[in-house]
């Protein structure tokens, strides 16, 4: 078995005002950050421009010259980490709303099972904005149809623990949204590849610095047609996710 071998990802986007106190809560786990700027404006870059030197043990930072979306940055962060010999990636949003109490569950439960995609699905507190929990229902009912399962509980949660191997690969052979419709999409297609999806309940908090970068004509319309192209894809797929939820059902 190759070593677990697991670090931090996490893509950065204006928000200088958070960064610094989610890497604090992260510092006790003892292990390495990758942040990936994407894009930001001058103030964010020159915090983790500070940041990096200030921690340079255990937070590397890359900077995109352009704006690519949160999937790019996370994509940019996957290479980069498995590149240089990391088995897993945790990734975690730099806004503050994830609970870091919760990376030794999903670490172990990562550990405990390697090939594995652990995710966080999230328990909202009064903070949540109501028009992204209702959208986030829909999206909800349409990964169940793109899948032909109730496996996955919640496709858009970016606190996750990424088996490195398995996703550079799809990556390299399979383009993928690079904004707000990466993360279901990732998560259906390693679903499709027969990548076991784990999920862990986690709390969420809307956010720490205020700052949300979910635009809601762009990026609806970008994860409308994600779901579309999923769904052509599911019925080529259709027959082999049904023999397979029939195998599961079957081993119950």
């Amino acid at each position: 078995m190759s070593e677990f071998r697991p670090c931090f990802v996490i893509p950065v986007y204006n928000h200088e005002a958070a960064i610094g106190q989610v890497l604090l809560q992260l510092q006790p786990f003892g292990l390495p950050c990758l942040l990936v700027d994407d894009g930001s404006n001058e103030g964010c870059r020159a915090t983790l421009e500070a940041l990096a030197a200030e921690h340079p043990d255990w937070v590397r930072l890359r900077r995109h010259a352009q704006n690519q979306g949160k999937g790019g940055a996370v994509m940019t962060g996957l290479c980069w980490a498995y590149a240089d010999g990391y088995s897993h990636a945790v990734q975690i949003d730099a806004d503050g709303q994830h609970d870091t109490r919760e990376i030794p569950q999903l670490l172990s439960l990562a550990e405990a099972e390697p090939a594995a995609l652990v995710s966080g699905y999230p328990v909202y507190d009064e903070s949540v904005p109501r028009g992204r929990l209702y959208a986030r229902y829909l999206t909800h009912v349409w990964i169940w149809i793109n899948t032909l399962s109730f496996t996955i509980r919640d496709s858009m949660c970016g606190f996750r623990v990424y088996p490195l191997a398995s996703s550079v690969a799809l990556l390299e052979r399979q383009r993928l949204g690079r904004r707000m419709d990466f993360d279901p999409e990732i998560m259906v297609r390693m679903y499709w590849a027969g990548v076991t999806i784990r999920q862990l309940p986690t709390p969420v908090h809307y956010p720490l610095d205020g700052v949300s970068h979910f635009l809601v004509w762009r990026d609806n319309a970008l994860i409308s047609r994600m779901h579309a192209r999923l769904f052509c894809g599911m019925l080529l797929r259709s027959p082999v996710l049904l023999w397979r939820n029939l195998r599961r059902w079957c081993r119950k």
